[in-house]
């Protein structure tokens, strides 16, 4: 006759486990889930620079909405499980209830993933071209903002290890830091004199590789005066690590004064640079123009 804790009959569980973590999780949801959205969703990144990053904003908070049940259910999981199947020095070893094949356990998992999926993809996809999209669409975007027509342009000109802005509509002048007019629609035409870069906005929530050859087309809609973080996000060589400055939004009239000082300070020099272009071929001191 076998004696000990490994052969004793299992006691009769009446408590449905699955009843209890599923009200348990409902209940956390709802009041997780909205302190969340409330007062974790409007502080993501990348902010309300832009309309385009506004929109950013946004999209993560809807994400991480819904996020927020998921991780609900895992913490109620866990937890209840630790606490139930936790073995007392002495008890008797006892298996839960299997869930192997159970159908109901997974048609319900495939239909809330699937339509979870589902949802993003079209939700993306809306948020994606409804006021064109902040992202690099090369030289044929497909995703254009209302105004597109009468945007300001901005030449983004990536090259090891810094970024060079011209304005095409001040003649061509170039600065080393972005200025932009604020509440103004803007067309960003990115490119580069020798390697592969990325242009990133962050607060602007623009975000564009700068290919050689290549006119890569990323849109913006200003908002209020600030400041806003460029940075290089694709690895181009010894000190990408610092190929990264500040930029400025502002308004009209410091904008147009701004230009003016531009277009003098670049007087001198025009005759030396190349036209406005939408590529470059290298120039031998990898400067732009």
């Amino acid at each position: 006759m076998t004696t000990g804790p490994t052969a004793a009959a299992a006691p009769a569980d009446r408590v449905n486990h699955g009843r209890v973590v599923v009200v348990s999780w409902i209940a956390l949801s709802l009041i997780a889930t909205p302190l969340v959205a409330i007062f974790i969703g409007p502080h993501i990144p990348p902010g309300n620079a832009t309309a385009q990053g506004q929109g950013q904003t946004f999209d993560n908070q809807v994400m991480t909405t819904i996020l927020t049940p998921l991780l609900c259910l895992l913490v109620v999981f866990f937890v209840y499980v630790l606490g139930e199947s936790r073995a007392t020095k002495g008890a008797a070893l006892v298996d839960g209830p299997p869930i192997r094949g159970d159908s109901r356990i997974q048609v319900l998992w495939v239909a809330i993933t699937s339509g979870i999926v589902l949802f993003l993809a079209g939700f993306g996809t809306y948020e994606l071209l409804k006021d064109g999209a902040a992202g690099g669409q090369g030289p044929n975007p497909i995703a254009f903002p209302a105004h597109h027509n009468d945007a300001f342009e901005v030449q983004v000109i990536g090259q090891q290890w810094e970024f060079t802005y011209r304005y095409p509509s001040l003649g061509g002048a170039e600065s080393s830091q972005l200025v932009l007019p604020a509440n103004t629609d803007i067309a960003f035409h990115v490119t580069s004199l020798d390697v592969v870069h990325s242009f990133w906005a962050i607060e602007l929530g623009v975000k564009a590789d700068a290919n050689p050859g290549v006119d890569n087309v990323a849109f913006a809609e200003t908002r209020a005066p600030g400041t806003f973080h460029v940075r290089c996000a694709e690895l181009c060589g010894l000190w990408h690590g610092y190929m990264f400055n500040n930029g400025r939004i502002v308004d009209s009239k410091t904008f147009q004064a701004w230009a003016k000082q531009a277009q003098a300070d670049y007087a001198p020099i025009a005759k030396y640079v190349p036209k406005y272009a939408h590529t470059y071929l290298p120039d031998p001191q990898r400067r732009a123009g």
